[in-house]
């Protein structure tokens, strides 16, 4: 069984600034709510590329590897979660708005681990889950509006 979750926010930010921000791999753990990431293979840019993130508190935690699958700057950046724990998939996608803003979509379709386990306890995960993203989101958004980010779009 997998799990979905789609979020989105609005950034009033170009789409450039958006998704330089959204691949920031190092500069996420400034907007990401107990996570630290960084690149592994090819600076974590372009597909074959590569990320590694850590999300927890102190030693408590897990790994969550990603290749990159869709590299389309300005627009969208896709992921292959191939960690242990974490299987499935990950998107981010940046629609323009007009008037130079646009809105970040945070996507995940996750294989639930730990079975049957994981199918009945997740109902009662997600919204804590979505509660996290979403608070990272709207940070990240303030983050991106500030400019912040310390790479651009490539």
């Amino acid at each position: 069984m997998t799990a979905s979750l789609v979020l989105r926010v609005d950034v009033d930010a170009s789409v450039e600034e958006v998704f330089a921000g959204a691949t920031d791999w190092t500069g996420q753990g400034e907007w990401m709510v107990g996570t630290k990431v960084w690149p592994t293979r090819y600076q974590g840019k372009g597909v074959g590329g590569s990320i590694a993130a850590w999300t927890g508190f102190g030693p408590l935690g897990f790994l969550d590897t990603m290749d990159i699958t869709r590299w389309d700057p300005p627009r969208a950046c896709h992921v292959l979660h191939t960690g242990t724990l974490v299987k499935g998939t990950g998107a981010f996608e940046v629609e323009p708005r007009g008037d130079g803003r646009a809105t970040f979509v945070w996507s995940e379709e996750l294989v639930l681990p730990f079975g049957a386990l994981g199918r009945l306890g997740w109902p009662l995960v997600k919204p804590f889950f979505a509660l996290g993203v979403k608070a990272s989101l709207k940070k990240f958004a303030r983050w991106v509006e500030a400019g912040r980010p310390h790479t651009k779009a490539a």
